[in-house]
């Protein structure tokens, strides 16, 4: 379609790989390019069914897109048209081989982008086709984009399969919160209902590119939810009722215990508003047990290079060697990995690998299992320190197998040694990198939420769960309060006393800081669930029948509030540097362990509530993972 006429040239000329010379006249729109087009869209359409009424891509196809502009109106092919046996590919993307035009973008994007090997093209002349050879799935955590950049409807998604057409559905650009990268998204909604999620151009943060886990998890919104308030009864039940009713026997028994058995912990998939109000609520009830989800960083107060990427997302092209500490990125954060792949490929950049033995699209340099290792590339003994030495911009990536342990402290100032003495650090350029692993840590650690809540529940006689699924609570004394509030009834609801539901993340107005430090929003998509409620005006409801009511009502007030305690959080899609300050640093009294790191995401495709109600994650888990 890109063929133009060029004077004094004997035929049309692909304007796309000629480049242009000084007194060259090209002509777009005379009758030899418009004849010239039109064959070109008659051999694309020769063996291309007309399944246009019954494809998905209908209403999004480029094939109809070009075929409108640029085809005739008839075509003079009389033969038998071929046919291609389908492939299976896996639960996600669906395959209609016969649609095929062989334009092999989907074969690019598996070896350039997400870097597996499994597309190729087999045969010649009119037996060619796209498959696997032998018969296997397509395993990366990315395969869901070759459904965008398929240009018909040979690639398009399963689980979405003659749901809706394109024109019925409304879009909504927001964030992604499965991960801590903060991708963007459009939510396609009709009514009530999410019926798909697909990518956002955002250059600086996913590109054009989302994880599967974000794109495919949408059918755990509609799952398992939690729609009424509810109270647990002396049989064991739980019983429905008003929220005035759940509320004033919240604040009758806050009242009743000490102010240093109060506890507050806040989910992974928390934003920033419903935050703020937990943690004012529970300071104001006189105890400072604000926890957020999640091992990670306890860093001192106002350090925020201690826990953020500094180096940033898009930044990491300009690195020339990477150092992974206690993080396999490919399942942690998929589109860091992706960048990191880009990198490598673009600039065969050399990666070093400290921890567990994983599994990685790019060449890696496995250097040992546990800290040991770090210590002795931060003396100088180990082979990978020449490497390090010669590069001009490295990158150390800390992630959270390194959170988890009791050691944290020790390992992490052994990496901020070998960051000093390899130069990762300094005037011109930050490499020392911290790779979060759930969407609300960073806002929470700019609040001043702690992580590692297992500590602080022990004591706990009321404990306040705001999303928070994953909290240890076998150490829980037995006449422990347990408030839940949460918009999926997963773990945390059995041991619950009193459940109140909220809206997910594709229901409200919220703000999320990602691993880099941009603060995005979630934009509503589609209405609350039953009788749910926001987690700040559900928080704020409380403080005003305990006593204790907070100062703001709405939203803009909230942010307000949020101003004055960390600032970055209310401007958004800007990021911040931060620069470390070694003069403020406690002595480390820690000392580090040589027990191996251990890998922080057992299964990449359940890692929340809203993943771990997905029927579609648990196909995944169940074909591609073997779980």
């Amino acid at each position: 379609m890109c063929l133009v006429e060029v004077e004094k040239s004997p035929k049309p000329v692909a304007s796309c790989a000629m480049p242009a010379l000084p007194g060259m006249k090209i002509k777009t729109n005379t009758p030899i390019a418009k004849k010239a087009r039109e064959g070109v869209m008659e051999f694309l359409l020769m063996n291309h069914p007309l399944d246009c009424p019954i494809c998905d891509q209908g209403g999004e196809c480029d094939l109809q897109d070009q075929s409108m502009a640029f085809g005739a109106d008839r075509g003079r092919f009389t033969d038998m048209k071929r046919s291609v046996v389908d492939k299976n590919l896996g639960p996600l993307v669906k395959t209609v081989m016969t649609r095929c035009i062989q334009c092999t973008r989907c074969v690019r994007f598996a070896s350039e982008v997400a870097g597996v090997q499994d597309l190729g093209m087999l045969g010649r002349g009119s037996g060619e086709e796209i498959g696997t050879y032998v018969g296997k799935l397509m395993t990366s955590e990315l395969s869901g984009n070759v459904i965008d950049i398929c240009p018909v409807g040979a690639l398009t998604s399963k689980p979405f399969a003659f749901k809706a057409r394109n024109w019925e559905m409304k879009g909504t650009e927001t964030i992604d919160v499965t991960d801590a990268v903060g991708s963007n998204i459009r939510v396609d909604s009709r009514g009530p209902e999410v019926m798909r999620i697909v990518p956002r151009l955002n250059e600086d943060i996913n590109e054009e590119w989302i994880s599967d886990k974000t794109r495919f998890c949408y059918d755990g919104l509609k799952r398992q939810r939690l729609n009424d308030p509810m109270i647990r009864g002396p049989d064991g039940r739980f019983k429905a009722v008003t929220w005035r009713d759940a509320i004033a026997v919240v604040a009758e028994v806050l009242n009743q215990v000490k102010p240093e058995e109060i506890t507050g912990v806040a989910g992974k998939l928390s934003d920033a508003e419903s935050m703020m109000a937990l943690k004012d609520f529970i300071n104001k009830m006189g105890s400072d047990k604000v926890l957020c989800e999640g091992n990670g960083p306890n860093p001192p107060a106002d350090i925020r290079s201690n826990y953020l990427m500094n180096t940033s997302i898009a930044g990491l092209e300009k690195a020339d060697v990477f150092l992974l500490v206690g993080t396999q990125p490919r399942v942690e954060a998929a589109m860091v990995n992706a960048r990191i792949q880009k990198t490598v490929r673009a600039t065969q950049a050399k990666v070093g690998y400290i921890g567990p033995p994983a599994d990685f699209n790019y060449d890696t340099w496995h250097l040992g299992t546990g800290p040991d290792t770090l210590v002795e590339i931060a003396e100088g003994r180990h082979p990978f320190c020449s490497i390090l030495k010669s590069a001009k911009n490295p990158v150390i990536i800390a992630g959270a197998g390194l959170f988890e342990r009791e050691d944290q402290g020790a390992v992490f100032s052994t990496i901020e040694t070998v960051a000093k003495k390899f130069n990762v650090t300094r005037p011109d350029w930050n490499g020392l990198n911290v790779l979060l692993l759930h969407a609300a840590q960073a806002a929470a650690l700019d609040l001043g939420l702690v992580a590692n809540p297992t500590e602080s529940v022990k004591s706990a006689k009321f404990l306040y769960l705001m999303g928070a699924d994953d909290v240890n609570l076998d150490n829980l004394p037995a006449d422990a309060f347990v408030v839940y509030q949460g918009h999926h009834g997963d773990k945390a609801v059995y041991r619950a006393n009193v459940i109140l539901p909220s809206s997910a993340f594709s229901e409200k107005e919220g703000t999320y800081e990602n691993t880099e430090g941009c603060t995005q929003w979630t934009i509503p998509a589609v209405p609350t669930v039953g009788d749910a409620r926001d987690d700040w005006k559900i928080v704020r409801a409380l403080s005003e029948v305990a006593g204790a009511p907070l100062p703001y009502d709405s939203v803009a007030a909230v942010r307000s509030r949020i101003s004055m305690v960390a600032p970055n959080l209310v401007r958004v899609d800007e990021r911040e540097p931060s620069v470390i300050s070694a003069e403020v640093k406690p002595p480390v009294k820690q000392q580090v362990s040589p027990a191996p790191f251990k890998a922080a995401v057992e299964n990449f495709y359940m890692t929340d509530a809203i993943t771990r109600a997905s029927k579609i994650m648990a196909q995944c888990s169940a074909t591609l993972l073997k779980k």
